[in-house]
């Protein structure tokens, strides 16, 4: 029992570390170690001129006329703003939940979304377009020929909206408007529904817009506030009633439009890709091995708590890492993510970082996998040893530390480096609520090159290189643990 408490109040301790350090929203923004004030936006950088990301300097940076405003709200504030990227139909409830205080991404004030967020008088009016392969120019003269076509939207879009009114449609929603473009370019959908203003950093030889109009044919776009923050919305209003008064906004459209058609050279093979862009590989891959690194040494942690939980003599120790095991294994490590990332800011106001809230997930997921993996290692030791040692006069506890475990972990090693390399893949996951690893800068590549497959292939590449250099290390080691055992 003295075993158990152990390793239980380390994993408290772990706990209570990262909900002391997680960030709380104030009521118009965060405030950090300095005191400073903290303005943070929430923005799906996918969505050019709006949001975009941009080698600049050498740097990559998200820009945009919605970056432009929401530095000019900032400043009105006497804040700094900070952005955080994540996919578009995340950004509701990292609003809702308080992890972000405002959303600026384009984003039409429809009714269903003004039901649980506040908006901002609207700043800009877009028209939508249906973009198509230039093969098909002839194809869609009218919205009536759309009908019993796929289609690509933006999920959560108003453009899913005005899919969703075509007869028949078949709509294929996705996140980023990037890997709507790919489904395009690859024959998976026929059509696209976009904003003008997106649609031309994406117009090339191959891909054009159709005659047809969609009847919804202006979309306007506001600030998104979460509800009862009225200080904010006033802010905020007064800093775009000052940008129109100025004749700003078109302005800061313009130069957005600018910078987008600056576009990189398409025919970048894969290699000049990846020296171009090897710092944010090389930024993903220092996350990516934290991320795996702290899941699997917590999991070991949980795990080992668990095991010894299901192999105790007392009956509600014995259910609860039943339980346990049943419930992270029978559950997708995504909507895991999603509960401890959202769930517990929207009920129990917990905000963890993209960060805390990956590596408590990979930790509480490997810890359920890792807990059968000692249990069966701990079974696999014969009894006798554990009888004799405490014929010895040894305690329970003391027994299992010295003779029964030292000896299971031995013959489990094997299944504890596949399970790390596992986490290093499964890891990628967590690129969806922001966090810096592979799969997200991959995506980033993706979205400042316009290329759809070299930067995923280099992910690809980097993912098998860490795997096989683990898998290599993994094997000696059992190789000199073989070699101690035949002396």
């Amino acid at each position: 029992m003295k075993l158990i408490s152990r390793y239980t109040m380390m994993l408290l301790a772990f706990v209570v570390l990262l909900t002391t350090v997680a960030p709380v929203a104030s009521a118009t923004g965060t405030t950090g170690n300095s005191g400073s004030k903290k303005l943070v936006l929430g923005t799906s950088a996918d969505f050019a001129p709006y949001e975009f990301h941009k080698v600049i300097d050498g740097k990559d940076q998200i820009v945009g006329f919605d970056i432009s405003i929401a530095k000019e709200i900032a400043a009105d504030l006497g804040a700094e703003l900070v952005i955080e990227d994540m996919g578009f139909d995340g950004l509701l409830p990292a609003l809702q939940s308080g992890r972000v205080d405002m959303v600026i991404s384009g984003m039409t004030p429809t009714d269903d979304r003004k039901q649980s967020i506040d908006f901002s008088n609207t700043y800009y009016k877009s028209k939508q377009v249906i973009m198509i392969r230039n093969a098909d120019k002839d194809k869609y003269p009218t919205m009536a020929d759309l009908e019993n076509e796929k289609i690509g939207v933006q999920k959560g879009s108003i453009q899913e909206t005005i899919g969703q009114g075509i007869p028949g449609a078949k709509l294929i929603a996705l996140d980023k408007i990037s890997d709507i473009v790919l489904q395009l370019q690859t024959n998976r959908v026929n059509a696209a529904i976009v904003e003008d203003t997106v649609a031309v950093g994406y117009l090339d030889d191959a891909i054009g817009l159709a005659p047809a109009i969609p009847a919804e044919e202006q979309a306007e776009a506001a600030v998104g506030i979460r509800k009862g923050n009225t200080e904010l919305l006033n802010a905020v209003n007064g800093t775009l009633e000052r940008l129109k008064s100025e004749n700003k906004i078109e302005q800061l459209v313009t130069e957005a439009s600018q910078l987008m058609a600056d576009k990189v050279n398409k025919s970048q093979n894969i290699f000049q890709v990846f020296w171009q862009y090897k710092s944010f590989y090389a930024t993903g891959v220092g996350y990516t091995l934290l991320l795996s690194a702290l899941g699997v040494i917590f999991g070991v942690i949980i795990g080992l708590i668990i095991c010894l939980f299901r192999l105790h003599d007392i009956s509600i120790l014995r259910w609860i890492g039943t339980a346990y095991v049943e419930v992270i294994r029978g559950t997708p490590m995504l909507v895991q993510l999603m509960i401890i990332y959202y769930g517990l800011a929207l009920t129990l106001g917990i905000n963890f970082t993209p960060l805390q809230a990956g590596i408590i997930t990979l930790s509480i997921n490997s810890g359920a996998y890792l807990a059968e993996i000692f249990r069966a290692g701990i079974q696999g030791v014969d009894r006798g040893q554990l009888e004799a040692a405490r014929s010895l006069g040894m305690g329970r506890g003391a027994a299992m530390r010295f003779i029964v475990l030292p000896q299971a972990f031995k013959a489990v090693l094997p299944a504890i480096g596949n399970e790390f390399v596992t986490i290093i893949k499964e890891s990628s996951i967590i690129s969806v609520i922001g966090m810096v690893d592979i799969m997200y800068q991959a995506s980033v590549v993706k979205n400042i090159t316009y290329q759809g497959m070299n930067p995923f292939l280099i992910a690809a590449a980097i993912y098998f290189v860490l795997t096989f250099i683990l898998s290599k290390l993994l094997g000696r080691l059992e190789r000199k643990l073989s070699a101690s055992d035949r002396r």
